[in-house]
């Protein structure tokens, strides 16, 4: 099972926030994210540099999502705009018009789009599972086994089986990408 820490940044011994290296969309563009995200009838809205980001839960960088709308910066972390985008992807398209900011519906909600946004960094060139897996837990997501791989390689047969399910990944666990 898959926690979240109270904030995803550490502090700093000065006190000051951490900001950890991780891909950002400055890092990768926005085009394969955007055609990724089109594939799953989502927009992806670019968000100008030093903007509030419209439905971020957590502020600052963070991806934010309303309707089937992801807005992101160029700053926001690959990982972020994945898991905001996941949260809407997992969501029936008649439910997806309603959600502003927060789209979690329960735990096993959750638990699926952890471990779908590593299924579908592999999609992103220059990106990858085990790359966003490390960003996740560098940022502060936190896991019951200390890391975002072995939570989804170990720990995660229930998220696993909610995503078959659902019909977002096959029986091998290889993503179903819609045409």
């Amino acid at each position: 099972m898959q926690e979240r820490a109270a904030h995803p940044r550490h502090a700093s011994l000065a006190g000051a926030p951490y900001e950890p290296d991780v891909l950002t969309l400055a890092d990768i563009g926005f085009d394969a994210p955007r055609a990724l995200l089109a594939r799953y009838g989502l927009t992806l809205e670019r968000v100008a540099d030093g903007a509030p980001i419209p439905g971020s839960y957590w502020g600052d960088r963070e991806a934010g999502i309303i309707g089937t709308t992801v807005h992101a910066r160029a700053d926001t972390p690959v990982h972020s705009l994945l898991h905001e985008a996941c949260h809407l992807i997992v969501l029936p398209p008649e439910r997806r018009a309603a959600v502003h900011t927060d789209a979690t519906d329960s735990v096993a909600e959750e638990d699926a789009v952890c471990v779908l946004q590593g299924l579908l960094a592999d999609a992103l060139p220059g990106v990858g599972r085990h790359r966003l897996w490390a960003d996740m837990d560098a940022w502060g997501y936190t896991f019951r086994l200390g890391s975002a791989r072995a939570y989804v390689e170990h720990d995660a047969g229930h998220a696993w089986d909610w995503l078959r399910r659902h019909g977002l990944v096959d029986a091998t666990g290889a993503v179903l990408l819609p045409d």
